[in-house]
């Protein structure tokens, strides 16, 4: 058996410039890992995230120190031992799964979907910004089911109330990334529950979140910065009601699917999220996110230009992947 692993850095223009609490960034600079064997390919994408000391360099970096393993004919079960959790790890453990459907003709819809896999509504992800422009964000969106709500600072309250009011028959995520703290939480979840807030994500930081399990929940929580991989799943329980699994903090859809069957186990409900990537990048997430209780894979709706082939969205509904994109 012959192997030939390459990994390509690659940036694909957002539209406009995309703002979360921590950060504003007007293009998403992706790493896509190919894998040949046989004359099959498989592909898989990852995105670097600097709140996890990721950069492009350190991850292109991680996954070279993985060559010599992949290309001896690593397993995906080995994967897991070669390199921690994250995005370098996910490029290869989804080009893994793609390579294995490409060389057995078979579609990983298969081997982890209950069902044939069917068309999901995403959320679709309004930027941070004053209320003024987050209303004219949430109205020229107020057709789409689910609106994910970038907050996260000093003045929240009126951020919400304007996208509640310019889209009111959309159903809302706000997600904080960390931004709020141990005096506003109180005031915020009560504005969110009387506006009928569907879910609130990572209110307070992680490590930093012993409060979300002594007060009660008017809205829903879901983990994210504080949730990674199955074995942060005990901690999770009484804190929070939710977790976003993404496959660039799990590092890659096996240890995904670990994470998933802990949670369900635990009680807690499942978001499947994504950070600013391609088709390729949320692929494995839409058969992931199959039985999900919340969907956030818009990721290639926010770029000027996605890559080809690519998945097919209509509106908000996101199909699952073509075996010439993934799987």
């Amino acid at each position: 058996m012959t192997r030939v692993l390459s990994v390509a850095a690659e940036r694909f223009p957002i539209a406009g410039t995309f703002t979360i609490s921590r950060e504003s960034k007007t293009e998403a600079a992706v790493i896509c890992c190919t894998i040949g064997e046989a004359g099959a390919i498989g592909r898989g994408e990852c995105v670097p995230y600097r709140r996890y000391g990721e950069t492009m360099e350190s991850v292109a970096a991680a996954i070279e120190s993985a060559r010599k393993a992949i290309e001896r004919g690593a397993a995906r079960a080995e994967l897991q031992q070669v390199l921690p959790a994250g995005a370098a790890r996910n490029a290869l453990d989804c080009a893994l799964w793609d390579l294995e459907a490409k060389l057995t003709g078979s579609r990983v819809a298969s081997l982890i979907c209950a069902a044939a896999p069917r068309p999901l509504a995403t959320a679709y992800t309004l930027s941070l910004g004053t209320p003024e422009a987050m209303a004219a964000q949430a109205r020229a969106n107020r057709h789409r089911p689910l609106l994910k709500v970038k907050i996260g600072g000093e003045g929240d309250i009126a951020r919400i109330r304007a996208v509640a009011e310019a889209a009111p028959d959309s159903r809302l995520i706000l997600d904080a990334n960390e931004g709020w703290n141990d005096q506003n939480l109180a005031e915020n979840l009560a504005e969110a529950a009387r506006l009928g807030v569907a879910l609130i994500e990572q209110p307070l930081p992680a490590g930093r979140d012993t409060l979300l399990g002594e007060i009660e929940h008017p809205v829903p929580i879901c983990a994210d910065e504080s949730a990674h991989v199955a074995a942060d799943v005990p901690g999770l329980v009484g804190r929070y009601d939710v977790v976003n699994i993404k496959l660039d903090k799990t590092g890659g859809l096996t240890a995904a699917l670990e994470l998933h069957e802990a949670a369900r186990n635990a009680g807690l409900a499942i978001m499947v999220g994504c950070m600013v990537g391609t088709s390729l990048a949320m692929a494995p997430a839409v058969l992931l996110a199959q039985d999900a209780d919340f969907v956030d894979l818009d990721g290639p709706l926010l770029l000027a230009q996605d890559r080809t082939p690519a998945l097919a969205y209509e509106g908000s509904l996101v199909s699952a992947p073509e075996p010439a994109l993934w799987g």
